[in-house]
């Protein structure tokens, strides 16, 4: 499985008198456009709250699905000024199989960590299989 849950504040500029309303106005229709080209069952949600712009991720897909950390990288690309957090769990992934990891976006950039606060996932939020003979 491949369970993922995050959120971006959608950003011009890291400094917040520089902000070009009209600028963020053209990001948000260039990420709504890419969110519906991806067009995924899962949460992939673009909304302004209290002025500020926002998107949400969230899902559980059988395996895999690489464009959700592309996408969370993109919006970091095309708004600079961003922040936020993705988190994944990917069970198939050789030598993170029981671990959550991090993708961190900071002014637009994004790094890869652990999470130490949701992993090892076995025993921390799952009980180990029993032993077989």
């Amino acid at each position: 499985m491949f369970e993922y849950h995050g959120w971006v504040h959608v950003l011009e500029s890291a400094g917040a008198e520089d902000e070009d309303d009209g600028r963020l106005q053209g990001i948000a229709a260039e990420l709504r456009d890419r969110i519906r080209e991806i067009d995924s069952p899962y949460l992939l949600d673009l909304r302004w709250m209290n002025g500020e712009l926002f998107v949400h991720f969230g899902g559980m897909p059988n395996h895999r699905h690489a464009g959700v950390i592309a996408f969370f990288g993109e919006v970091g690309r095309r708004a600079p000024g961003s922040y936020g957090l993705l988190h994944v769990h990917d069970d198939e992934w050789r030598g993170h199989e029981n671990e959550f990891r991090v993708f961190r976006m900071v002014r637009g950039s994004v790094a890869e960590c652990p999470d130490a606060l949701l992993s090892p996932c076995i025993p921390l939020l799952e009980d180990p299989f029993p032993a077989t003979d």
